[in-house]
C-alpha cells in the first residue's frame, strides 16, 4: 500500500487481495442470512415508511394486519426492524405471541431498532439486507412510504415482471396513496409504451384485511429466489 500526502493507493495485487476478502465477507453474510431465514418457511414481509407514529392510520392498519397474519395464518412477520410501519408490523405479531422477525442494518450511527422483535439478523451490507427481505416470503405487503419504500416496491415489481420471482403477490395497502402511484404508472409509463398493460396487474391495491388474508392463504409456500437452470444450489 502506497502513501502519498495522506492518500492511500492500492497496487493490483493489493486490490485483488482486498476484493477477495470483501467478496468472502459478502458471501458469509448471505449464507448466514439464508440460514437464519430457513427457520421461518412461511413468512410475509412488510415495507413502509419509518416515519409514522403509532397514532397514524397506516401504523394502526399494519399493526392489526400483522397480528392477524401471525395469529390466524401462523406466518412469521418480517420487516427491516426499524420504527414506523416496520415497528407496527413487528408489534402486531409480537402482541399475539407470533414470530416477529427483523432484518436490521449496521449503520455509522446506531439504527433505531424497535422493541417488538423475537429474532433478528443484523446485516452490514444494504444490498444483502434487501435480498433477505425479499427472499422466500409468501407475500410482500407495502404501506405508504418514501424513497426507500418505492425503491423496494419497484425492485420487487421488476423481479416479478422478469420472472426472477414467480407467484408472489405484492399487496399495496393504503389506496389513497397507492392509487396515485398507480395513476403515475399508467399515465407516464404505460402511455409511453415503457411497460405492457399486463404489468399493471403485478401488484394489487387493497385495504380490506380479510381480502388480504385470503390472497396470502392462496399462495403456495416458496423456497426462495428462482435461479436459472445450471445455477441451482445443493441442499
Amino acid at each position: 500500500m502506497n502513501k502519498d500526502k495522506n492518500v492511500y493507493t492500492l497496487n493490483k495485487t493489493e486490490m485483488h487481495h482486498v476484493a477477495h476478502e470483501r467478496v468472502s465477507e459478502i458471501n458469509k453474510e448471505f449464507i448466514w442470512g439464508f440460514e437464519f431465514l430457513a427457520q421461518y418457511p412461511q413468512s410475509v414481509t412488510f415495507f413502509g415508511s419509518n416515519q409514522f407514529p403509532e397514532s397514524n392510520e397506516y401504523y394502526k392498519s399494519a399493526r392489526t394486519l400483522a397480528g392477524r397474519i401471525a395469529k390466524e395464518l401462523n406466518y412469521a412477520v418480517v420487516s427491516g426492524g426499524g420504527p414506523g410501519i416496520m415497528e407496527a408490523a413487528n408489534r402486531g405479531a409480537f402482541e399475539v405471541s407470533g414470530r416477529s422477525i427483523g432484518i436490521t442494518i449496521k449503520l455509522p450511527h446506531e439504527q433505531v431498532i424497535n422493541k417488538y422483535l423475537t429474532k433478528e439478523f443484523d446485516c452490514y451490507y444494504f444490498f444483502v439486507r434487501k435480498v433477505l427481505l425479499s427472499f422466500s416470503a409468501e407475500a410482500f405487503i407495502f404501506f405508504p412510504g418514501g424513497f426507500g419504500t418505492l425503491d423496494e416496491f419497484f425492485e420487487l415489481v421488476t423481479l416479478i415482471q422478469t420472472r426472477k420471482i414467480e407467484g408472489v403477490p405484492i399487496i399495496c395497502v393504503g389506496s389513497d396513496y397507492w392509487n396515485s402511484v398507480n395513476k403515475f404508472i399508467k399515465d407516464e409509463l404505460l402511455s409511453r409504451g415503457t411497460i405492457e398493460s399486463e404489468d399493471t396487474s403485478l401488484y394489487t391495491i387493497v385495504d380490506d384485511h380479510d381480502k388480504i388474508l385470503e390472497i396470502i392463504k392462496a399462495v403456495p409456500i416458496r423456497n426462495g429466489i428462482h435461479y436459472p437452470h445450471g445455477h441451482e444450489t445443493s441442499n
